[in-house]
């Protein structure tokens, strides 16, 4: 068998050992409806567009949140390693705020930007800028200090001593906290809509699972696990590409 195939056979045992646990009753239908029915309950919300509407709204959410979160925090990652007088005043703040659970923040950015799009954007910008913030820091200080010694010696800038030495050393730590950041983005976007808004994918399994739905329900919550699935793929790929000149 294909070795690139071979990694999806759990995923298929999984979708097996599911649908005969819930048909033969070992586990209540309640607690975890067939995975047939749930994909009939997808069928059924697809063409109703509630899976598509609310999943345009939610990765709208997602996509500018993780955006901002990576040019702002690959810069100042960067610029943090840069100058030390920016890494004196603002590590502190970045090793206080890591280890908060980022859903804390939910109330606060509804509190500041009220229900919609803006709160949601808020909170994945704050959750998802400190990983890309500590892994640009963490690349940008392992540059080889020869290369910048040379850059140096030759009459480089500082400017051009960032952009040619210093950014190029930090790009595989800084798109490793990118693919944290983009893994997080996912759990946030949930979370806050559970909570705190009309529309999306959050939104859209609390409304279901508070109505009973629950075969519908899991076709939402499977849908979030597998759009976040193809985008860690595909982000992988990109990660590839750009750091083939590595190799």
């Amino acid at each position: 068998m294909n070795p690139a195939l071979l990694r999806y056979v759990p995923l298929l045992l999984l979708a097996v050992a599911w649908e005969t646990a819930a048909r033969t009753g070992l586990v209540s239908s309640l607690a975890l409806p067939p995975l047939t029915s749930v994909a009939a309950a997808w069928i059924d919300l697809m063409k109703d567009g509630e899976l598509i509407t609310n999943g345009a709204s939610s990765l709208w959410r997602a996509g500018a949140g993780l955006l901002l979160a990576i040019v702002l925090g690959a810069a100042l990652g960067i610029f943090m390693a840069w100058w030390r007088p920016l890494n004196v005043l603002l590590s502190p703040l970045v090793e206080m705020f890591y280890p908060m659970p980022k859903s804390a923040l939910i109330p606060v950015t509804v509190l500041w930007l009220g229900f919609g799009n803006g709160s949601k954007i808020l909170l994945i910008l704050l959750g998802c800028m400190l990983p890309v913030t500590i892994g640009a820091f963490n690349g940008a200080r392992s540059s080889e200090q020869a290369l910048v010694w040379s850059a140096r010696s030759m009459g480089a800038s500082r400017l051009r001593m960032l952009w040619d030495v210093v950014v190029p050393s930090a790009l595989p730590e800084l798109l490793n906290g990118t693919r944290t950041a983009l893994a997080l983005s996912f759990i946030l976007l949930v979370s806050s809509e559970l909570i705190a808004a009309r529309q999306g994918f959050g939104y859209l399994i609390g409304f279901l699972g508070a109505s009973g739905s629950y075969d519908a329900m899991f076709a939402v919550v499977l849908t979030v696990a597998l759009l976040g699935f193809i985008a860690d793929r595909l982000y992988l790929m990109l990660m590839h590409r750009a750091l083939r000149w590595q190799l």
